[in-house]
């Protein structure tokens, strides 16, 4: 399980920084189009990725 965690990890910072690298304007443009909304969307969509998440994680592991 460990072994997972570690490469589920290292794929996000490999993809999160990707992202820094090839379009550090487009980051920009999002933070503050991220600023613009109100706390309560965040929080929304947040609570939407969050389930989307585990969701895809239970599929995994049923199908696994």
């Amino acid at each position: 399980m460990m072994h997972d965690l570690l490469w589920g990890l290292g794929l996000f910072l490999i993809f999160e920084g990707l992202a820094y690298v090839l379009a550090p304007r487009a980051i920009e443009q999002m933070l503050a189009l991220l600023a613009s909304i109100s706390i309560e969307k965040r929080r929304f969509v947040g609570i939407c990725v969050v389930l989307i998440g585990a969701f895809s994680l239970w599929l995994a592991r049923a199908f696994a």
